[in-house]
């Protein structure tokens, strides 16, 4: 294709925050330039960085127009955003897997760390989900995102934990699930700046701070 006509970068939020595509096209056409537009923001974060990142280079690359890109996307965090959720997408059903395991109390320590190893592993597979979790660290809002999906897991946990301990109130249910999966992200989150031998060690290491039980939750 010939090279677009340049048009200016939209950085910045838009009012409103919008961290998804407000366009989800639904003729065949439409949504194959849809799945090309992302392709290509894809593979120019994972050259670049999120940070260097514009929406000039997806304009460059796939010869679609600015007016044409700005009717999916109104700037690049609703680009960054909309990569995020898929990829958050694929780790509920991997949380959603290993907490279906969860039977008795005596599971809940093994699942944990299945999802901790799952969450690492899902990181070294995929190298983007590094520049996008960078990403969602820099922009305000794109944290939102960060912190929805962190309140959606957390709701899962809770959910399981629900059906083993039914005398634990849910206040202390909601707080635990909360706090551990946090945690878990963090820990995740820190072994991926690391060496994977290293980050291996730092998460066995983590894995030994995980409750086997909620027995600090009875009143």
């Amino acid at each position: 294709m010939g090279r677009a006509k340049a048009g200016p970068d939209k950085n910045e939020s838009t009012p409103g925050p919008v961290v998804r595509a407000r366009l989800v096209p639904t003729q065949q056409r439409s949504r194959e330039r849809l799945e090309r537009v992302l392709a290509c923001a894809a593979e120019v974060m994972a050259e670049k960085g999120s940070d260097a990142f514009r929406m000039s280079d997806i304009v460059e690359r796939t010869g679609i127009s600015f007016g044409s890109l700005y009717q999916y996307f109104p700037d690049k965090t609703a680009v960054i955003g909309t990569l995020a959720e898929r990829y958050n997408a694929v780790g509920h059903e991997c949380v959603r897997r290993d907490l279906a395991t969860i039977k008795e109390i005596t599971d809940l320590h093994a699942t944990l760390c299945r999802i901790t190893d799952g969450y690492y592993q899902m990181f070294l597979d995929e190298p983007l989900m590094r520049d996008i979790w960078q990403a969602t660290q820099a922009d305000r809002v794109l944290q939102k995102l960060d912190q929805e999906d962190s309140a959606l897991l957390a709701g899962f946990l809770m959910d399981a934990l629900r059906s083993i301990a039914p005398d634990v109130s849910n206040a202390a249910l909601s707080a635990f699930s909360q706090l551990t999966m946090i945690l878990i992200a963090a820990a995740v989150r820190h072994a991926i700046t690391l060496q994977p031998r290293e980050g291996r060690r730092l998460l066995t290491l983590f894995k030994r701070t995980l409750s086997k039980d909620l027995s600090m939750l009875e009143t």
